[in-house]
């Protein structure tokens, strides 16, 4: 028999769902994902690190504009989406968690002027050879508005997850991490590989719509669906700066940042 005593995760998830992806989400697909139980909340962690995906200039232009003129110069670019709705998400989340002292991850992904590091990535478009995200350039630069500070962590990636070759899983054993807090772009790539990557390594995934973009309408709703569904909660912005609030400031000071963590075992 189906556990059909849910209560407040069914409400909460149906919420998510009319907001962000019911309009693409057709009835019978509803009923299969319903029938074999998936959606299911899976909660927060309780040691959960925040972690931005890609927000650079690359991916956000230079200024909010829509997109298809950002595209003329940012090939990459997810338009004024970035500008209106996410970085001022992202900048609310980094705000808590800098107060509680959370670990933040950036990601960013230069490469070398010939592509050689991208591999085969560079087939599947026309523009791979724009100069804008070869290492050095302005678009590999994460927005001044949510710029990182010096005891944050960055991590350089060729490949959508930002597991993938990097030493991120060590820096989050590190730390006893046992969440991530996923916030960037865009959410149908780097997102939800990072997602599904973070998962693979039993971290609990929670995504905040708000505070993830595309250059897609549909591959962002129709992404956050199928993450929602199959592998991270996907809620609210407020629900998790509700979450973040509650807990307990300071949490990593033992281990990060490295000087803190100096002074304290001294």
């Amino acid at each position: 028999m189906r556990d059909n005593t849910r209560g407040d995760d069914i409400a909460k998830e149906t919420a998510v769902n009319d907001e962000v992806w019911a309009d693409v989400l057709g009835e019978t697909d509803r009923m299969v994902f319903e029938a074999a139980g998936w959606g299911r909340r899976a909660g927060f962690g309780r040691r959960p690190a925040l972690m931005i995906v890609d927000v650079n200039y690359n991916f956000c232009g230079d200024r909010p504009e829509p997109i298809l003129e950002s595209i003329e110069r940012w090939r990459y670019s997810c338009g004024e989406v970035a500008w209106t709705t996410a970085i001022p998400a992202i900048a609310r989340l980094l705000e808590v968690a800098r107060r509680k002292r959370l670990p933040v991850i950036y990601t960013t992904n230069p490469r070398r002027s010939d592509g050689f590091d991208l591999g085969v990535w560079t087939a599947k478009s026309t523009r791979s050879g724009d100069v804008v995200d070869v290492n050095g350039h302005m678009g590999n630069r994460i927005v001044a508005e949510i710029a990182p500070e010096a005891d944050d962590i960055l991590v350089e990636k060729r490949k959508p997850s930002a597991f993938f070759g990097t030493p991120l899983m060590s820096h989050l054993t590190m730390l006893g991490a046992d969440s991530l807090i996923i916030t960037g772009t865009t959410t149908s790539g780097c997102v939800r590989a990072t997602a599904v990557d973070a998962i693979s390594y039993d971290l609990r995934v929670t995504v905040p719509h708000e505070a993830v973009f595309d250059r897609a309408v549909l591959s962002h709703k129709v992404s956050l669906m199928d993450i929602h569904m199959k592998y991270a909660d996907v809620t609210g912005l407020d629900e998790v700066l509700g979450y973040l609030e509650g807990l307990t400031e300071g949490m990593f000071d033992d281990v990060y940042p490295p000087a803190a963590a100096r002074a304290s075992s001294g």
